[in-house]
């Protein structure tokens, strides 16, 4: 088991991204970011350890990633890592595990609003093609470092979808 800054994963190594409903405070953080290090520090599959890593972004997405070059993630471990951060979630009382919303800059700050709430938002004018969107369907490390998580809509799926 290897746990490595996330900097230092290939940009092919396997990412989940798990946006919380709101930045979280000091002290979720740091609950947060202590069990997902205790979960990626002894995670495995199929009883092979996994090179891992975690980020936090925005106080408000967890990255965590595996390389996969020597041994990749397994269902049943993806199930723990799911398990895991639902676990998080009902500890925390914020919502972790939900891919549904959409999530975009509104200034300073970043708004989270259900996908219906965006197409009316986008319907009405108050968001355009050029909003800043987190796409958080992302699932290698790569994509990140390429730009692609945070853009203008129009250059990822929510300009298809949305505009």
């Amino acid at each position: 088991m290897s746990v490595v800054p996330f900097d230092q994963l290939p940009g092919d190594a396997r990412l989940w991204i798990f946006a919380a409903e709101r930045p979280l405070s000091e002290s979720e953080r740091g609950r947060v970011l202590g069990a997902v290090d205790a979960f990626i520090g002894q995670w495995a599959a199929h009883a092979v350890p996994l090179t891992t890593a975690r980020d936090l972004r925005y106080d408000q997405f967890i990255f965590v990633a595996v390389d996969e070059r020597a041994a990749g993630a397994s269902g049943c471990s993806v199930d723990a890592l799911v398990r895991q951060m639902k676990g998080l979630q009902v500890e925390l009382g914020v919502e972790l595990v939900n891919h549904t919303p959409v999530l975009y800059r509104d200034g300073d700050e970043i708004a989270r609003v259900a996908r219906e709430e965006f197409a009316g938002l986008a319907e009405s004018g108050s968001v355009s093609s050029a909003t800043v969107v987190f796409d958080n369907t992302l699932t290698t490390v790569g994509a990140v470092r390429d730009g692609l998580w945070e853009l203008p809509a129009r250059d990822s799926w929510h300009g298809r979808a949305f505009f």
